[in-house]
């Protein structure tokens, strides 16, 4: 177990904001963290992992926890499956290279994605089509009333778009210990997102996938060991078919993919087409290359970032009518 007082969160966000936090503790079990939850238990506390969704608007007054757990074990194997369960520190991108290396499929798509299992889990990362929860069979936790452990189903946890429980009435009952992962021996292709079958053999092995989605991430997407950002920092828009049919009565053009819930408009091209692009405010600016990322250019606030991001919601609003809401979080 590791305590620090009054700690930089620079290294611990990659929006490589510089504010700092009165404590900052690491656990490598669940019994150390029952025991600072309870050494804690009048203090806020914020659980992160690689602090890759968030945005510190400024310093924290508590107790910032982060696991160290950061092993994978194979936990059940069936002619056709393999169900691997990931603790909650081990940063995602590495248990999916591992699985790639073991030819197993269902996390492929979302290689190169920051973050860490268990905030992956609490916000059902996706990308090209796949969505964390299509893979998780279940969660392991320590649920902070009881400081017992509990295992939460994939339907206990509500999972949405770029949603789960953990998100809303579950906030701060629930700590993430562990996600168990169902993955398939045999080939499961979604290959349909993007450009993404157009860079593959036809059939592609699980590290093909991987690799070709890498080189698709590093062509729009600012690296976060370079350039601070969280990611994509709207998201995808569901609007009903009516509000779709109007925008593409006047733009006919306009990419949009049929769900079930309605239709998704992509963010990016909402806020390209409403002229944000290049915008700046102090030194946060919309990414070149991929609109729907905003970057620190090196000495950017909060108060930048939060600044652009609502001139950004403001004018897509304005050409669009509709109202982007934010991926990332702001603490």
């Amino acid at each position: 177990m590791q305590i620090q007082e009054n700690i930089s969160l620079l290294p611990h966000n990659t929006f490589l904001m510089d504010v700092s936090a009165r404590y900052w503790a690491e656990y490598g079990s669940v019994e150390e963290l029952r025991d600072l939850l309870r050494r804690f238990a009048d203090m806020p506390n914020l659980f992160i992992g690689q602090g890759s969704n968030l945005l510190f608007t400024k310093d924290y007054d508590g107790i910032i926890l982060h696991s160290a757990m950061a092993r994978a074990r194979a936990v059940k194997e069936t002619r056709d499956e393999v169900h691997i369960e990931a603790q909650s520190g081990l940063v995602l991108d590495q248990l999916i290279e591992q699985l790639c290396d073991m030819n197993l499929y269902g996390l492929e798509n979302l290689s190169h994605i920051p973050g860490e299992t268990g905030a992956a889990a609490v916000q059902n990362v996706g990308a090209y089509g796949v969505e964390a929860k299509d893979a998780i069979s279940e969660v392991q936790a320590l649920d902070t009333t009881t400081l017992q452990p509990c295992t939460l189903t994939n339907a206990a946890c509500r999972f949405g778009y770029r949603d789960s429980v953990f998100k809303h009435e579950a906030t701060g009952r629930y700590v993430i210990t562990s996600v168990t992962f169902r993955l398939s021996k045999k080939p499961v292709y979604h290959l349909d997102y993007g450009n993404l079958r157009d860079a593959l053999p036809a059939t592609p092995s699980p590290t093909d996938i991987r690799n070709a989605v890498i080189r698709i991430r590093q062509s729009k997407l600012p690296e976060v060991s370079q350039t601070g950002s969280a990611g994509s920092f709207f998201k995808n828009p569901v609007v009903a078919e009516e509000t779709a049919d109007k925008l593409l009565s006047k733009h006919p053009a306009m990419p949009y993919y049929k769900q079930t819930d309605g239709i998704k408009i992509p963010a990016a091209w909402l806020i390209e087409q409403a002229g944000c692009k290049g915008m700046k405010s102090g030194d946060a600016e919309v990414y070149e290359h991929q609109p729907l990322v905003i970057v620190n250019r090196g000495n950017a606030t909060p108060e930048d970032v939060m600044t652009l991001a609502q001139s950004i919601q403001e004018k897509v609003k304005e050409f669009s009518g509709i109202e982007l809401q934010r991926e990332v979080i702001y603490i």
